[in-house]
């Protein structure tokens, strides 16, 4: 039954792509989501396009998760593996270290907006390599920049912050040593696969905390606490709690005796313990765009 849903899937696709040739994927399976498809958009906003229209034309409602690029692991026993998402990624022990794609950025765009530009690349940790006048008002800027850097929100914010006067060309160059982990997101404990990434150390903590914030403001309230947390291995380094709906259960208790009202809310606690313990956290859609959008 599973590869047959895997078929229909693949036959919607197919037929999307049709009219709609920017489109592009293939196969791909994880641990935790089990079977589905990697696909290459224009931006976020194309992503955007092709989620609405999969459900409002073909059924299809969809979980987007968070971008990723391939990268080389050189493990302890000097193999060499391609890891395409951070489920695919060995035990941290096992790592001898991490390579990442590095493109070369060629950036053509009026002059007006040179600084703002050159501080977008710089934060997306990206390497200066030569900048030429084209004209008295128009410059072409060469920088190396890590390929994870620019698959989130490169392109929409270089096009935001000069009106629309940007181009921006790039060709992959090669593979560089990087020090980057794994970020994951647990909820109540229990992994969330789809919002797991690979991100360099440095930015870690800060966009971890990010995420977590996030979730808490999109994660619907539930009968009890949700723990929303960001760990890298077993490192707790951000926490957020969704409050759960609380019910006065000691309402029509008009005054008497406090242990009445005691024993309705210690009863009332262990129901939610229990509760906890069998209840699922839902994640809506909204969450999983968001992740797109924050400020890595």
């Amino acid at each position: 039954m599973q590869h047959r849903h895997r078929r229909i899937r693949r036959g919607v696709l197919e037929k999307f792509q049709l009219n709609d040739a920017s489109f592009v994927y293939e196969p791909e399976s994880s641990l935790a989501l089990g079977f589905g498809f990697r696909c290459g958009f224009l931006g976020l906003l194309h992503l955007e396009i092709v989620q609405e229209r999969l459900f409002r034309e073909f059924n299809m409602d969809v979980i987007t998760t968070v971008p990723n690029v391939s990268y080389k692991v050189y493990t302890t026993q000097g193999d060499v593996l391609d890891v395409h998402n951070p489920s695919g990624l060995p035990a941290p022990t096992l790592i001898d270290h991490i390579e990442e794609p590095y493109i070369r950025a060629q950036i053509i765009s009026k002059a007006d907006f040179f600084g703002p530009i050159m501080k977008l690349c710089i934060d997306k940790r990206g390497t200066l390599i030569g900048q030429h006048f084209i004209t008295a008002d128009r410059v072409e800027l060469s920088y190396d920049l890590p390929l994870s850097e620019i698959v989130f929100d490169f392109y929409d914010k270089l096009k935001s912050i000069s009106k629309g006067y940007a181009s921006f060309d790039y060709h992959l160059t090669d593979f560089r040593p990087a020090r980057l982990v794994k970020l994951d997101i647990l909820l109540n404990g229990d992994p969330a696969d789809a919002l797991s990434t690979l991100i360099h150390e440095d930015r870690a903590y800060d966009f971890g905390r990010k995420i977590c914030l996030k979730l808490k403001e999109l994660i619907p309230r539930q009968q009890f606490d949700i723990a929303v947390q960001a760990a890298i291995g077993a490192k707790i380094i951000a926490r957020e709690t969704v409050r759960q709906v609380r019910k006065d259960v000691t309402a029509k208790c008009y005054g008497g005796d406090i242990t009445r009202k005691r024993k309705l809310l210690e009863k009332q606690k262990e129901g939610k313990k229990r509760m906890r313990q069998i209840g699922t956290v839902q994640v809506p859609q909204s969450a999983f765009m968001a992740v797109l959008k924050l400020d890595s």
